[in-house]
């Protein structure tokens, strides 16, 4: 009789990636996107989706072989240096805890229409205190909760395809067909490729979450053969879903309408007399919000596992367990951390959402710049799997395509400020890394020449003073 092998499958993936994907970010901020692009969003959508293709292959390659937990910090680590997967690593983890944190003030707001007196502070913590502890159940129980959420919101940007598509067609009894609608009054590059670059930074940040098939490459069944296969399915749904979005939404609406205060889909099926649209898809963006968010926790969890494992974090955070719950709950914490600082600042959802795609757009340029370097020293992965086509010009084109996405990113009001504070984290990351690499170098050579073997870790000297006594208490 043979054993079911445990793990997460190449469908539970595809559907994490999806729920981490399809979050907030999309239906709200598509709106400035589409604002500043017009109806070339699809072009954009589309260049954004090539990107997509090109960063999980990279990813996928690297990933089969050495489906390692932390994935990508510690591939920037092995081939550019440890200071880029530190870098990385917190980056990527506090970017995120910036955009979920905006998922949980978003889902409060939203919640106000039912309930006028809801505290955002109140049950923004609650909230981030329920999908953290949600996490801790371990990924066999949390990847079915996430499969159902995500499964939700990919029902609901179908059927508003669908009910887009009887609107343009005229299929409502007594109801002219709308036909191509706006699309006739509108040119086709509003913003000239002024408005395709601007709009660059929030569309690929639309797809941002991906990444989460890296991460949990450790814990999934044969990663061999479930990554590569999840990294397509998840390409071709996530492509496919939003160019027909676009092209459904573009007839029934105005671009210049839109803004980050209101989901496109609702704007543009109210406007058509649907009035129901609007209470329907707000549940679907709580759920889409709230499936964000446990997939983030979940991933981050990982990468603060990866930190440790690589002395890039205090040893305080080290869990032995398969489930990192030190990991997680500290990257809860730090999300209520975030929501406080969002209630300081409640105007300022462009900024956070820009910051954190910054911030993950920087991480997809270390990944192709790490792909880059694994596949000139070590050529195609084992038994021979080469999944990125035409290396290494596609690799090039995808990085200085990044590049170009981030340098594009004041050509959109508000964006600035994000590319303002991603560049000063960089800075600030940089700077603690070298100060302690510093620090624990020169103990390291005190301790060398009394003839003491010790390893170089960074950030462990701080953990050590916290957790003086911890492995004693592990081997208790």
């Amino acid at each position: 009789m043979e054993t079911k092998q445990k793990g997460l499958s190449a469908g539970q993936l595809t559907m994490m990636a999806l729920g981490s994907v399809i979050g907030g970010s999309f239906f709200l901020g598509s709106s400035v996107a589409i604002h500043a692009a017009g109806p070339s969003i699809i072009l954009s959508y589309i260049l954004a989706g090539v990107l997509v293709y090109l960063i999980l292959y990279a990813l996928s390659e690297m990933t089969v072989a050495d489906p390692t937990v932390g994935s990508f910090s510690n591939f920037a680590a092995r081939e550019l240096g440890p200071g880029f997967g530190f870098v990385v690593g917190w980056l990527y983890w506090t970017g995120t805890i910036l955009s979920m944190s905006s998922e949980a003030t978003a889902i409060t707001i939203l919640l106000r229409e039912w309930f006028p007196h809801l505290s955002i502070a109140v049950f923004g913590s609650f909230l981030i205190v329920g999908v953290t502890l949600v996490n801790l159940l371990g990924a066999d129980k949390f990847g079915k909760i996430v499969s159902g959420l995500s499964g939700v919101k990919i029902f609901a940007i179908i059927f508003f395809i669908l009910t887009a598509i009887v609107l343009i067609a005229g299929f409502l009894p007594g109801a002219r067909a709308v036909g191509v609608g706006e699309l006739a009054r509108e040119s086709f590059m509003p913003g000239g490729i002024k408005g395709i670059f601007g709009s660059m930074l929030l569309v690929v940040f639309a797809y941002a979450g991906f990444e989460i098939i890296g991460l949990a490459a450790s814990e999934a069944k044969n990663p061999r053969d479930t990554i590569p296969k999840a990294i397509r399915y998840t390409v071709f749904s996530l492509v496919g879903l939003y160019i027909l979005y676009a092209a459904a939404l573009l007839p029934l609406i105005p671009t210049a309408a839109l803004n980050e205060t209101i989901s496109p889909m609702v704007a543009s099926l109210d406007r058509w007399g649907i009035g129901w649209a609007g209470s329907a898809l707000n549940l679907v963006l709580i759920s889409a919000s709230l499936s964000a968010m446990l997939a983030a926790i979940f991933g981050l969890g990982r990468m603060i596992r990866s930190l440790v494992d690589e002395g890039h974090a205090p040893l305080v955070l080290k869990d032995k367990k398969d489930v990192p719950y030190r990991g997680i709950l500290f990257s809860g914490l730090a999300m209520l951390l975030g929501l406080g600082f969002g209630l300081l600042f409640p105007r300022v959802y462009l900024v956070l959402i820009s910051t954190s795609g910054f911030t993950l757009i920087f991480t997809y340029a270390v990944i192709m710049a790490s792909h880059i370097r694994f596949r000139k020293r070590s050529g195609c992965p084992p038994e021979g799997i080469c999944q990125v086509k035409g290396f290494p010009y596609t690799s090039y084109l995808a990085l200085v395509s990044l590049i170009v996405v981030l340098l594009s990113m004041p050509l959109i009001p508000g964006q600035g400020t994000g590319l303002v504070a991603g560049l000063v984290m960089i800075v600030l990351f940089t700077g603690i890394y070298f100060v302690t690499n510093r620090r624990l170098g020169t103990k390291t050579k005190t301790a060398a020449r009394q003839g003491v073997q010790q390893k170089p870790a960074f950030l462990t000297e701080f953990s050590e003073e916290l957790t003086p006594n911890q492995e004693d208490n592990e081997e208790k």
